[in-house]
């Protein structure tokens, strides 16, 4: 984790709210955090070493195998989202999409796939579905790259902004490069959400799913929509779905028509707390 990193995860936020006298004690404060921290922090795993030793994890499903590297997808797991100083091994309620994913992937486990996630953080999710889709290869992309603790050459990390249109133009739309599941669980916000969705819908191979975690986040988090904007992801979803009219500044009329005209299906569910959607390509 380079420093830049650790500060506007962990810190970003306190210097906002922070006083005179309190910002010169957290400037003391920052750098000495930044050392101690480094001493917990995960060391990167080599999964094509790790394959030869725990070959067993081919066979397990998804929900064994995001608890067993601690994604919170699966239906617990230990909090990554603290400093790792601060951590401590409590298994807590995690969002229980594992038993969505299994259905939608099951069928799936043996093809030679490109697989995008989005929103990647230390890579838990790659790393078990680096086991899961024992043939296929996952590009991982996030505004941290730095944080991610795998490797692997079935693995492409890389960094990526899913709240720029640029960024997601220049990483990935101009690329040669197309996908069969795109999986979205980068910033939750109401406008990452909605661009992620129609700008890469494009780069989705027929047959293809796209997913996006914390679907109801602008809708149940201030904080994800700060200013009250309409229609969030979900309302547009919905609104597809019960063939209504919808308008987006972020989507122009271009990219509406192509989602419009090439979805098969849209299915919601709710994990534990919050919503997943599954959206399939014709």
């Amino acid at each position: 984790m380079k420093f830049k990193t650790f500060y506007k995860l962990f810190y970003v936020h306190r210097f906002k709210k922070a006083s005179g006298a309190l910002k010169l004690y957290l400037y003391i404060v920052l750098p000495i955090r930044y050392f101690l921290n480094t001493f917990f922090l995960p060391k990167k795993i080599d999964l094509d070493l790790l394959e030869h030793t725990s070959s067993y994890l081919y066979e397990k499903n998804l929900n064994f195998l995001f608890e067993h590297f601690n994604s919170d997808k699966g239906n617990f797991f230990v909090d990554q989202y603290m400093q790792p100083i601060k951590r401590n091994y409590k298994k807590i309620s995690a969002h229980s999409y594992s038993k969505f994913y299994e259905k939608f992937f099951f069928d799936k486990k043996e093809k030679n796939y490109n697989i995008l996630e989005l929103g990647s953080f230390y890579g838990n999710a790659t790393a078990s579905f680096f086991f899961y889709f024992k043939y296929s290869k996952i590009y991982t992309g996030d505004i941290y790259p730095d944080l991610f603790r795998y490797k692997s050459k079935r693995i492409n990390n890389f960094y990526i902004d899913t709240s720029s249109m640029n960024s997601i133009k220049n990483t990935l739309l101009n690329k040669k490069i197309s996908f069969d599941i795109i999986i979205e669980d980068a910033g939750h916000f109401l406008k990452d959400q909605i661009i992620s969705l129609f700008l890469l819908f494009r780069k989705l191979n027929s047959d293809g799913l796209f997913i996006i975690e914390e679907l109801d986040f602008p809708d149940t988090r201030k904080d994800m929509n700060i200013n009250n904007e309409k229609p969030t992801l979900r309302n547009i979803l919905l609104s597809i779905i019960e063939k209504k009219e919808f308008d987006s500044k972020y989507v122009s009329e271009d990219d509406k028509r192509y989602l419009l005209e090439n979805y098969a299906f849209i299915k919601i569910f709710k994990g534990n707390v919050n919503e997943i959607v599954f959206i399939k390509k014709k």
